[in-house]
């Protein structure tokens, strides 16, 4: 079996959300599929090992197409974890199809398996995605019919992916923890009183900023008595909630966030209902049997599995005052609702995929 080779934008130590599927997906399918990645950064300002967990990797020296192709000269399998702003600043990664297409052209068995993270961005016309969305679109457009087989963690995306007519079958896959997981969490009754804002900075900031009440009600109604903000800084005093003093862990490793989350019993995030399944916090909440809450945001869809007051609750159109039967309800069927994309059944799929 010859060993496939992973474009990923950047690998740790960057903090990288995508990176970092790569690479715990990698550790995976090594383990337990027998299957050898090596790695290609697409930043060629990484700043990282030649050889990172037994994995070698090269770093391009240059956004170029005849860079990339050269780099994959010999690749006779590769996995594009795709995501336009992850391979360019304004999500145009012309370079990575152009380097793609023209490997594809010369291989003698070219088999290319593509992890759709993103497809393309659009937005409001004072914005740069709204100058650049029909070279997203085209981009997209071009990889998905370069592609042998196409996975994505969203319905939406993969019904996007359907209509560009090549792909029929297209995997859908919410995104893994990459904070570990728990095969059998502990009840929430056998928790500390402890909730945990995890994420990025931004996200976090919504959640103490325009999100406080909804914040302060969850935690009042659940008699949270230690409240854990795990990341890099926000940048302000994070205010009290329920004169309770947030305590600020800082950016921690994969492990301690787990052990974090493993004693807790909620964990809040400011995030689109919509993205919940691309996005890893909701996911590390999830995996850990914790209370995944959120707040309302406008046109929210029922999409991928989650449903409000199911496995997700919302904290600010939470009608009834939540108990604690209630919570552990929901914390249950959010876990009941992961393992069917944790890591090891995304690895069963993945390992599939990437059989010739």
């Amino acid at each position: 079996m010859p060993e496939i080779t992973t474009i990923v934008t950047r690998l740790p130590p960057a903090i990288d959300g995508v990176g970092d599927y790569g690479l715990k997906l990698a550790l995976e399918l090594r383990d337990r599929h027998n299957l050898i990645t090596k790695f290609i950064v697409g930043d060629p300002t990484w700043v990282g090992e030649a050889i990172t967990y037994g994995f070698q990797v090269q770093k391009i020296q240059e956004r170029n197409s005849l860079v990339l192709e050269k780099a994959l000269d010999s690749s006779e399998i590769i996995l594009l974890h795709y995501v336009g702003y992850g391979y360019a600043r304004r999500g145009c990664p012309t370079w990575l199809i152009e380097g793609l297409e023209a490997w594809y052209q010369k291989s003698p068995n070219p088999y290319l398996v593509t992890m759709f993270h993103e497809l393309y961005a659009n937005g409001a016309i004072w914005t740069s995605a709204f100058w650049t969305s029909p070279l997203q679109q085209n981009l997209f457009k071009r990889v998905v019919r370069l592609s042998d087989r196409c996975l994505t963690s969203r319905e939406d995306y993969a019904k996007q992916i359907s209509q560009v007519g090549k792909h029929t079958q297209v995997d859908q896959l919410p995104v893994f923890s990459n904070v570990g997981e728990l095969e059998h969490p502990l009840h929430l009754s056998q928790r500390q009183r402890r909730l945990v804002v995890f994420g990025s900075a931004g996200w976090r900031c919504h959640a103490y900023q325009r999100s406080l009440a909804a914040l302060e009600r969850i935690c009042g109604e659940l008699e949270i008595t230690e409240i854990i903000d795990i990341g890099s800084s926000v940048g302000f005093d994070i205010p009290l909630v329920n004169q309770i003093r947030v305590t600020e862990a800082g950016i921690r490793t994969g492990e301690e966030v787990s052990e974090f989350l493993a004693e807790a019993i909620a964990g809040f995030l400011d995030y689109p209902t919509e993205f919940l399944s691309k996005s890893t916090i909701f996911a590390a909440y999830c995996a850990h049997g914790v209370l995944p809450v959120g707040v309302f945001y406008p046109n929210q869809k029922s999409l991928d599995g989650i449903e409000v007051g199911k496995n997700l609750l919302l904290a600010d159109r939470q009608e009834l005052k939540l108990d604690f039967n209630l919570a552990e309800a929901i914390a249950s069927n959010a876990h009941i609702w992961y393992k069917t994309h944790s890591l090891s059944a995304q690895g069963k799929v993945f390992a599939a995929r990437l059989r010739l």
